[in-house]
């Protein structure tokens, strides 16, 4: 998006709306709001400082994924949802995380202190290991299933899981390999996996 000579509403409203109304100070400064006019709109009650580097536009009505969307956003948009975090966004398991699980890339450092509810796991998420649920990327269900086992994750859960996934045709049976055997019966393998390049490229939506 072209930088804008001055404020423009109608901008920052357009780059939000798949955001739930949050913004980065570098989306406002596309939009032409320096940090300075942010801060009188925050005093003012227009706009909300959410996070670190994290803001929202107070006219938005709140929703379910509202608390993800800020945290991918203080990653710089760099994370990735992933273990019980993406297994719960499926909505395949009884999977309720008490922590939010998220994968950045090894390299990925910030200044400001990690959110007490944010776990940070560290690796690369191939283009192909990744997808979106409504506003936020996660590790496709197969990727999620093999890191699940591998992070010693409930076997119940990962097998529930799997099992509907296969049942709801997401899933096919090679991506339950050494997850569920032949038999169908869960069983924990683990499993190692090679890193690969990092793409923001959004593939295929599955809500």
């Amino acid at each position: 998006m072209p930088k804008a000579t001055k404020p423009d509403w109608n901008a920052l409203f357009a780059r939000t709306l798949s955001q739930g109304g949050h913004f980065t100070p570098a989306q406002a400064a596309a939009a032409g709001f320096s940090k300075q006019l942010l801060r009188k709109h925050v005093l003012a009650g227009r706009v909300t400082h959410e996070l670190r580097a994290v803001y929202r536009l107070v006219n938005f009505p709140p929703g379910e994924q509202d608390e993800l969307i800020r945290l991918w956003l203080w990653s710089e948009c760099l994370g990735v949802f992933s273990h019980e975090t993406a297994l719960s966004q499926f909505q395949l398991s009884d999977a309720l995380p008490s922590r939010v699980h998220m994968t950045v890339p090894p390299s990925w450092r910030k200044s400001s202190a990690v959110p007490p509810l944010l776990l940070l796991h560290r690796s690369t998420i191939p283009e192909h290991d990744r997808t979106w649920v409504g506003a936020i990327p996660v590790t496709t269900l197969s990727r999620t299933l093999r890191d699940a086992v591998d992070a010693g994750v409930d076997p119940t859960l990962v097998t529930q899981a799997a099992r509907e996934g296969l049942a709801r045709k997401q899933l096919v049976r090679r991506d339950v390999l050494g997850i569920l055997p032949p038999s169908g019966r869960g069983r924990r393998v683990r499993r190692n996996g090679g890193p690969c390049a990092m793409n923001t490229e959004r593939p295929k939506t599955f809500a």
